[in-house]
Order: C-alpha cells, then sequence, then structure tokens
C-alpha cells in the first residue's frame, strides 16, 4: 500500500476511533488496516494510536500529524477531482445511501442501465432506512424519501413528491369496520413506521380540517415492504407511499382507506455534502436517477 492510501487508512481510524468501522468504511479487512497502521508508525518513528479492548484513541504525536496531513489529503482527492472534471470524464466511484423499498424496486434498473453508457464509474449501494450522516460515513450522495432536512449543512434537491396513502386489507376491514373519519383510527390496529421509542403520528386532512391520530397498535417496523406485507396480511392498516403499495391495490389485497384525506407532502430527495461544486459522475449519476425516475413514475408507472 502507498503512502498516501496508508495516510487514508490512518485518518479513517482516527475519524471513527474504531479499526474495524475503518475497514467497513474502505472496503478492507481490519487486519490489513492494523498492518498498515503500525507499518505507518515504524516508518514515522512514532505511535500514532493508543489501542485499548474499549477504543482507539489518537496520542499527541497521532493528532499533530493528522491535523497535517488531513488537507493534504483532501487537496490531493479535490486536485484529483478537478482535473476528471475538466476533462468531461465520470471514471471514478461513488458511494450511495439509499432506502431499502425504494432502491431493491428502482435501483437495479438504474444501476444497470447507468452501467452501458459509463462503464467506467463504480456505483457502491448501501440500503438502509435509517438516515445516515453522509459526512461522518463518507456517503457522495443520499436518496430519501422525506420532508425537509433538518441538517443545515447538506445540500438537498428535490426529485418528485410521493403521494401516501392508508391502506388495510379488505378482511380486515370487513372484521374490524371501515374508518369514516380519522378519529375511527384510535379504535383500529394502526402499523406504524418504527422511529426508535416515538409513537408514529399521522396528520390527515382535507379542505378546512385537519386530523393528527397517534398510530397505536402492536407492532412497528422500520421498512416500508414489511409494513405492507403485514397490512396485506391483514393485521391492520399502514400509511404507505403509493410506490409501495401500487401492485397490492392493483391485485385487490389491499384497498385505501379514508380516500378523501391527505397527508404532508414528503418527497424523493437527493442529498450531497457541502460541495463547493458538484464531482461531475455525483451530477451524472444525479441527472440519470432523477430522469429514470421522473420518465417511469410519472409516465404512468406510480403516480
Amino acid at each position: 500500500m502507498g503512502e498516501v492510501e496508508a495516510i487514508r487508512t490512518f485518518l479513517a481510524v482516527a475519524q471513527h476511533s474504531s479499526f474495524s468501522a475503518a475497514a467497513r468504511l474502505l472496503g478492507m479487512t481490519a487486519a490489513s488496516v492494523t498492518r498498515t497502521i503500525s507499518a505507518l508508525e515504524e516508518q514515522l518513528g512514532v505511535q500514532l494510536l493508543l489501542r485499548t479492548t474499549r477504543k482507539v484513541s489518537l496520542t499527541s504525536a497521532g493528532a499533530a500529524y493528522a491535523a497535517r496531513v488531513a488537507p493534504l489529503v483532501e487537496g490531493l482527492a479535490r486536485a484529483a477531482e478537478e482535473t476528471r472534471d475538466l476533462q468531461k470524464v465520470t471514471a471514478g466511484s461513488i458511494r450511495v445511501s439509499a432506502p431499502m423499498s425504494l432502491g431493491l424496486k428502482v435501483l437495479p434498473t438504474v444501476l444497470s442501465q447507468f452501467a452501458i453508457i459509463h462503464p467506467k464509474t463504480s456505483v457502491a449501494i448501501e440500503l438502509s432506512d435509517r438516515f445516515v450522516d453522509i459526512l461522518d460515513e463518507n456517503y457522495d450522495l443520499a436518496i430519501r424519501i422525506s420532508g425537509p432536512p433538518t441538517d443545515k449543512s447538506t445540500i438537498w434537491r428535490k426529485i418528485r413528491p410521493v403521494p401516501r396513502l392508508l391502506v388495510a386489507s379488505p378482511s380486515y376491514l370487513a372484521k374490524h369496520g371501515t374508518p369514516k373519519l380519522p378519529e375511527d383510527l384510535a379504535t383500529l390496529e394502526c402499523l406504524s413506521y418504527h422511529d426508535h421509542s416515538k409513537t408514529e403520528t399521522w396528520e390527515l386532512s382535507r379542505p378546512g380540517q385537519t386530523r393528527t391520530v397517534d398510530a397505536r397498535g402492536r407492532f412497528s417496523i422500520n421498512n416500508g415492504d414489511f409494513l405492507c406485507r403485514l397490512a396485506a396480511a391483514g393485521e391492520g392498516i399502514a400509511l404507505l407511499p403509493r410506490f409501495i403499495v401500487e401492485d397490492d391495490l392493483r391485485a385487490g389485497t389491499l384497498v385505501e382507506v379514508l380516500p378523501g384525506w391527505t397527508t404532508p407532502e414528503i418527497w424523493l430527495t437527493l442529498y450531497y455534502p457541502p460541495y463547493e461544486q458538484l464531482p461531475l459522475r455525483v451530477a451524472t449519476f444525479s441527472d440519470f436517477f432523477e430522469a429514470f425516475v421522473k420518465e417511469s413514475w410519472d409516465g404512468g408507472q406510480s403516480s
């Protein structure tokens, strides 16, 4: 491993205070990261990191070294990026975070088509429904379905609104009754999206009226597809994006509940670190993803 790569490895360990976390981030083994740091320390003749069974921390020499080399590594990466951009070269790698349900439904086709046009760009996808820290976890781009961001340090780009609706199986409604008003949901089983220990709150509106309902029930899940399957199995009422439930709606295994009521608008968005200028390969992938979604969803596959 070259000196610059060794320094990048050291900085990753220093940032995350963990050999294993740095290994996952860099696509290396923990043993390889350990050997790289040991070789760097031997080359410099100083100990950079303190290792204990619980954590890894910087020595005073390591902190001073990190402060000096981090701007140099960032400058090298920026110079390489600017050189590629000047030559209109999209070669390189992109690290993308995306929500599980959307990723499984959309991204396989996006990646296969993108690879035909840009064969020298590699894309690493991590599917997770949690909100990642794109700065701390070194993502080039995060695809999200949400309201406006609370993190003001990120850049965000709205792609399109994502309609949501309340759904339940015909069998559940036949057994427990069909709600006529939002307050009727209080006596029914609500399948909520899990957000730590908080109860999900559903805000439902129609002209001149707004109602807030706590989505209480036996089950709370952190994945939309899982909630869809529970609802289709007759376990309760769920609030989900239309793209997740549209197949079940067409098949009749789910039906819309309270169709005259709407929920607050959420958007399919792209989040970026605070780039001064979007790297060409990231901008190219973003444009391709946006064009694909608008053509397929607005063309009638989802609405």
